[in-house]
């Protein structure tokens, strides 16, 4: 390797830990200072040692990548097979039990939680494992199984089990996972204007983000307690919005209200029925409340009515 090589990639190497410290500043509200993130952040560790695993697979050097590899996994707790592609700013918050399959692809400004198992559910050789688009993120436990693509900006709810595509700016939760979504209808078809007001949104905070980094390039990364309150007051750390409703819940709670609506019109039945009929007995009946079921609360109620 000729010298300008080497110092062109060392200049690489030093520009990506750095975006890669930057990152867990804005995103991992316990860090404090770069040194504290460079020895005790495993998910770092991991990024470092792939990116020389990943060199040595692609130049077909794979025993040793597989050797450096295995010794991150036991160093780490995160498995991240040699051949996986990884995006800048990578992220991997606590990363214990962390696994990274052959063929998985992870776009830029990803965040995985601890658990998060992205792998495959077939043997045959090609594409197995999916492929994580720009900016997404995936809860604690999550498995994300298969072949298919996680749109940008989608976030996948912790434990969740995802074995299908996931449309960007969505969000899944459950197991199997089903969609929540400002962004698609009922059948998973995109909303057009939604998705590009949430764009425009997305291109104005990253231009904002562009704007802090270029004042902040003359200084060191000893100061933490500028880049910390520069953090995405928006960010979710576990791929929920705490709004979102559970799907089921909001189909339990329109049948819910469909009862009482029924209830109340055949209270007016009644009522006309008396009149006409002196000898009809109004009688009682046990009526289905919001007590009767557990999974239901006020709450629960009042953001299915207004949303209707």
């Amino acid at each position: 390797m000729s010298l300008p090589t080497l110092f062109k990639s060392l200049a690489s190497i030093k520009q990506d830990l750095k975006e890669d410290i930057d990152a867990v500043f804005n995103r991992d509200p316990a860090a404090r200072n770069s040194l504290e993130v460079i020895l005790t952040y495993p998910g770092i560790h991991a990024l470092i040692l792939h990116r020389g695993a990943h060199y040595l697979w692609n130049h077909e050097q794979k025993l040793a990548a597989r050797v450096i590899s295995y010794g991150s996994r036991i160093i780490t707790g995160i498995e991240i097979h040699p051949a996986a592609k990884i995006g800048r700013r990578f992220f991997i918050d606590h990363g214990v039990g962390v696994v990274i399959g052959e063929t998985a692809e992870i776009g830029d400004d990803v965040t995985l939680y601890h658990g998060v198992t992205l792998g495959g559910v077939s043997q045959d050789d090609g594409k197995r494992h999916p492929t994580l688009e720009d900016g997404v993120i995936v809860g604690a436990g999550a498995k994300v199984l298969g072949p298919f693509t996680v749109g940008k900006n989608a976030k996948i709810g912790s434990n969740a089990v995802v074995v299908k595509p996931v449309p960007a700016f969505a969000t899944m939760v459950g197991s199997s996972a089903r969609m929540i979504s400002d962004y698609h209808d009922e059948k998973g078809n995109p909303v057009p204007s939604k998705i590009a007001t949430s764009q425009s949104k997305a291109a104005a905070q990253e231009r904002q983000q562009n704007s802090i980094q270029a004042n902040n390039n003359g200084q060191t990364q000893s100061q933490p307690v500028e880049q910390n309150s520069n953090r995405n007051t928006t960010f979710q750390a576990y791929g929920i919005d705490p709004y979102s409703q559970d799907p089921v819940a909001e189909a339990f709670a329109k049948m819910l209200d469909h009862i009482q609506q029924s209830e109340r019109r055949l209270d007016q039945l009644q009522a006309a029925m008396c009149k006409i009929d002196s000898d009809f007995c109004q009688k009682e009946y046990d009526k289905l409340c919001l007590a009767d079921i557990d999974i239901i609360d006020e709450d629960d109620m009042d953001e299915a009515k207004k949303r209707d």
